[in-house]
């Protein structure tokens, strides 16, 4: 293949035509790309003779000997050139064999024969395979990789032995005419760039190298041409690079072609859901404020001194919450916006402190109306990005079910291992562990393992120590309890098996439907600790023993009625659980239970405050949030009954919120709305790790920018500007202010 890939490039050179002075234009006989990314010359052919390098090529190839030419230093053209390509390296096929293509992109990979060199041209479309007579082309011995080159050839079909099935590119390759290195590498590369260190790709470098080598070049040992391996660095090709590295490195770690996809992924997402908003449903994208003012919504704001107002401060929005609802109440009746959102809180795989949410708005939409929307909107966005066809309307349940029977706000539905309240079961009893919890007010709740998978887990994992035993303590348990049903009875711990009575194990295998062989795992203590424990163990179990994975794919639900508030113990105060201009379920009993009245009047109706719930909703994928929203409160003397209820005096609620109570005033429609997580959403639709593999410039856990270095020192002017002046940490302690 080798001999005749030379014969017929030499043979082509002997009968070239004169090469083209310039590469500033594209070579006679291509024809520039135009549109969007589709080849111009697709179902066109064009005859084009390979043709002998150009007079600066020739006369740098002269003046360097061949045999020092792979270790000098490689150059570029001296001249800055701005190439067009006539196809995208993804898209060359039969449809452009014959006719003259302009291509542009990195070196992938160099292979040399000894007389030809084979290299894989990259661009954001594939890998495309170039063929290379060093003695038409000077140039390709001096090819590494990451080069950025513009090459002008003639697509040729490869011989059947040769095509490349998993390759889009495989059944044909390229004969360059001439090569011009635009952009040289100059520095060792921390980490594998190109095709051939991503496994889930187009498989350009290891696939197109096994099909280009001959007959030994499926054996390593006795392949006789020279690899260049081009991703030389601290990293070997095969070795995935730490986050650390790639994030210091982003640049070159988004050129990867599985960041390339989680991008474009993303692009998507964000087109379908424009299209569906704008065209179908009549949205208008409003852009909100960045610099606003501190308003307490939970997480911690990032502020901003002004210069020109000395001593105030603006804050970054961590939502356009108050802005979109304002909206409403001037008459846009559906608003949407791509917004940047900032909250000083801390971080993780799935939280970064600037992010970005699909939020929206909507006038006089009762909830069933919004929920049937929003459905129909990610169904649209399944169906567009990801060609998934989800079943509609999705399943509901309520914040008391979805506890109850999951331990979590967002049940991952795919599979079950529900959790199963056993208190009254074991009731009364004589083991420490449930009688302690129940003299303290807790309870007590079960999940069952089903015999086919409890026969994997053995008692160690259970116990102090073992994996099982130890996520349980991560959310806050002492441990768990467990016992394997037999038909018997019960088999586990001593102290365990003589205090379930015979009655109290036939209540338990009536509560949780267990049978012979599976496996009960109990939590006992405060509520809260076992749903978070069970909970979290649930999720394990569901990971470790592939039932996530064996259940459907894509699980989403809706959860509703929320509570209104939760508990603040820290402040002794109720707190907004999803935010305070959330409405309750039954508004007119909220603005009664304010005013005086007998003690025992004034403890029922803060009762009802305490225990209210809210028309809110959370819409959950796979066990995760991916959106959340509610009715708002459109009306003053509600929302002040709210601000009241969280510890509010009036005159905090004036100065906080004056201008949306006042927009209150001039007439406020009925409205709801949503925000969906859209880098969580993107994370999962790409199955990343993290959210950090979906965003392009991310930071680390703690908040920094590990390319640009942010956050970083400034210049003692600017401060002056602004009139602030750090304060020295060991100083402030000194002095204990």
């Amino acid at each position: 293949r080798a001999a005749a890939a030379m014969q017929q490039l030499c043979a082509a050179r002997r009968c070239g035509a004169a090469a083209p002075t310039t590469t500033r234009r594209p070579a006679a006989g291509v024809r520039p790309l135009r549109g969007r990314g589709r080849s111009s010359l697709r179902g066109r052919r064009h005859r084009c003779d390979l043709r002998a390098p150009s007079a600066s090529t020739s006369a740098a190839a002269a003046a360097t000997p061949a045999s020092s030419s792979a270790a000098a230093e490689p150059q570029s053209d001296a001249a800055l050139q701005w190439p067009e390509r006539s196809v995208y390296c993804g898209e060359v096929g039969e449809a452009q064999v014959g006719a003259s293509v302009s291509l542009c992109g990195w070196v992938d990979r160099r292979r040399d024969l000894g007389g030809v060199c084979f290299v894989d041209l990259r661009d954001h479309t594939g890998v495309v395979q170039v063929v290379m007579d060093p003695a038409v082309v000077p140039a390709a011995s001096k090819l590494r990789a990451e080069f950025v080159v513009h090459v002008v050839g003639e697509p040729a079909l490869r011989p059947a032995a040769g095509v490349n099935a998993q390759m889009r590119t495989g059944a044909v390759e390229v004969r360059a005419a001439s090569v011009t290195i635009l952009s040289a590498v100059r520095a060792s590369l921390p980490f594998a760039v190109g095709a051939a260190a991503d496994p889930d790709g187009d498989a350009g470098g290891a696939n197109a190298r096994r099909n280009s080598g001959g007959k030994n070049s499926n054996d390593g040992s006795k392949r006789k041409h020279k690899d260049e391996d081009a991703h030389a660095g601290d990293s070997s090709p095969g070795a995935p690079p730490s986050e650390e590295v790639r994030l210091k490195h982003r640049v070159l770690d988004l050129r990867r072609p599985q960041m390339q996809r989680n991008l474009r992924l993303r692009h998507r997402v964000v087109r379908a859901l424009r299209r569906f908003l704008e065209d179908e449903h009549g949205f208008v994208e409003v852009e909100t404020p960045v610099l606003t003012r501190s308003t307490p919504e939970g997480a911690r704001d990032y502020i901003v001194p002004s210069r020109v107002q000395t001593g105030s401060w603006y804050a970054l929005p961590q939502s356009p919450q108050l802005f979109k609802q304002m909206l409403m109440a001037a008459g846009y009746d559906r608003y949407y916006q791509v917004a940047r959102c900032f909250r000083d809180e801390d971080l993780r795989a799935d939280r970064q402190p600037e992010f970005t949410q699909l939020d929206m708005e909507m006038s006089f939409m009762p909830m069933e109306a919004v929920l049937e929307l929003n459905e129909r909107l990610v169904a649209h966005l399944f169906r567009e990005v990801v060609g998934v066809e989800l079943a509609t309307p999705f399943p509901r349940l309520t914040y008391a079910e979805a506890m109850r029977s999951y331990g979590s706000d967002k049940p991952d539905l795919r599979f079950g291992l529900l959790l199963h309240d056993v208190t009254a079961a074991v009731t009364p009893s004589e083991f420490k562990v449930f009688a302690s919890a129940l003299e303290a007010g807790g309870g007590v709740k079960a999940m069952v393992v089903p015999a086919e998978h409890a026969g994997g887990i053995s008692n160690a994992r259970l116990k102090p120590k073992g994996d099982i035993c130890e996520e349980a303590k991560k959310a806050g348990a002492q441990g768990i309890v467990f016992v394997r049903v037999t038909e018997e009875g019960v088999e586990g711990a001593k102290a365990v098996k003589e205090n379930l009575t015979p009655a109290m194990v036939e209540r338990l295998r009536q509560t949780t439907g267990a049978q012979a062989g599976d496996l009960v795992i109990f939590g006992a203590g405060e509520w809260k600790v076992v749903n978070a424990s069970l909970s979290r163990v649930r999720e394990y179990l569901g990971e470790k023993l592939g039932l996530a994975a064996e259940g459907p794919q894509h699980a989403l639900l809706w959860v509703t009625d929320w509570p209104m508030f939760e508990y603040n113990a820290d402040e002794d105060r109720l707190e907004a659980l999803h935010h305070p201009f959330t409405a309750p379920t039954d508004a007119a009993a909220f603005v009664a239970s304010g005013g005086g009245g007998a003690e025992a009047e004034v403890a029922e109706r803060q009762r009802r405050v305490r225990d209210a719930t809210a028309l809110a909703y959370d819409l959950v994928y796979n066990g995760l949030e991916i959106g959340g929203g509610s009715l708002r409160i459109y009306r003053r003397d509600v929302q002040e009954r709210v601000f009241e209820a969280i510890g509010l005096t009036a005159a905090e609620a004036r100065d906080k919120f004056g201008y949306l109570l006042e927009a209150f005033d001039v007439g406020a429609p009925p409205h709801a709305g949503i925000a969906y997580g859209l880098d969580r959403l993107v994370m999962l639709l790409a199955r990343a790790p993290s959210i950090r593999d979906v965003i392009a410039f991310p930071k680390t856990t703690q908040g920094q920018c590990l390319l640009t270095g942010a956050p970083a020192a400034v210049a003692e002017a600017q401060l002056q500007e602004l009139r602030v002046r750090p304060r020295d940490a060991a100083g402030d302690d000194d002095a204990g202010d």
